[in-house]
């Protein structure tokens, strides 16, 4: 396949880079930097993207977006996080629906989030559930909206609705291990809050499933099996043989982080289920947490 992606320096988009080259697929990477090779240097926030890199593609991946932990929820920072995301999604969306009229089938897989839906408390939620409330509800509602050009003109489009990407080369797994392998690791406020989680592998596994695939509208991709984040601090502890017996109190992320980020991240959380992956075929090799973290941390 010729595939051209956004976001490819990221987490997620340099292990799925790496994995599309070994199978064989050409790789094309938007940059918005001086580009190297097999990159194209672009300007989302201009709406700067020239056509002509996307008219022999077969699917186009987008995982453009700035950090949602990275920094204090300020407004300039919030509206940071909403512009990376609607800028690349719109001007890709654009290209796509003027390049529709030439009959190539071209599928646009463009990342979204499980905030979607919002702090949802013990509900189970799949791809059929409402979209919630929340700064994070209201960005990932305005994404997944920035893709309608795209699908008005025909173009298949999959919204990746990912959970919390469990790798220790990143993510909320690679803040955590220091901690617990220091015995000073424990479950956040109540523990209650439920934590809906996917292991690197499956995620790129997911991706790769779904360029070929004929599903389109929102994928959860997360595991079968989602659990307490006292649950989770449980496994975790386990994994890394250390004990985790004290709770962190809401006041420290709230007073580290601020408010309103640690909430949305740490002290609430949804119950989500990947019912079109499952029912579409799609064979996790992750499904369980403690066997996930086992075969992770082994490596």
């Amino acid at each position: 396949m010729n595939v051209v992606i956004a976001g490819s320096s990221g987490l997620i988009g340099t292990e799925l880079r790496a994995a599309l080259a070994a199978r064989g697929d050409r790789c094309i990477a938007l940059v918005r930097h001086q580009p190297g090779t097999n990159e194209v240097r672009w300007n989302p926030t201009r709406g700067e993207l020239d056509i002509d890199v996307l008219r022999d593609c077969d699917a186009v991946i987008n995982l453009a977006g700035a950090g949602i932990g990275d920094k204090r929820w300020t407004s300039a920072y919030k509206a940071t996080i909403l512009e990376s995301r609607t800028s690349t999604t719109s001007t890709l969306a654009a290209a796509l629906a003027e390049l529709a009229s030439d009959g190539r089938q071209r599928r646009f897989l463009n990342a979204s989030a499980i905030g979607f839906y919002g702090s949802r408390n013990d509900e189970t939620l799949d791809e059929s559930s409402d979209a919630g409330s929340g700064f994070l509800a209201d960005v990932c509602t305005s994404w997944e909206a920035a893709t309608t050009p795209a699908e008005a003109a025909g173009v298949p489009t999959v919204h990746l609705r990912t959970g919390i990407v469990l790798t220790p080369k990143g993510g909320a797994l690679k803040k955590l291990l220091p901690l617990f392998r220091l015995g000073v690791g424990g479950r956040m406020a109540s523990g209650k809050q439920w934590q809906s989680w996917i292991s690197l592998d499956d995620e790129i596994n997911a991706i790769l499933h779904l360029l070929t695939s004929t599903i389109t509208g929102a994928v959860n991709l997360t595991a079968p099996n989602p659990v307490t984040n006292a649950e989770f601090t449980k496994i975790l502890a386990k994994a890394v043989r250390r004990p985790a017996l004290v709770p962190v109190p809401a006041f420290g992320p709230r007073l580290l982080l601020g408010r309103e980020l640690a909430d949305a991240l740490l002290m609430t959380g949804q119950r989500v289920l990947p019912q079109r992956l499952l029912a579409d075929g799609f064979t996790f090799v992750h499904e369980n947490l403690d066997e996930a973290l086992s075969d992770i941390l082994s490596h």
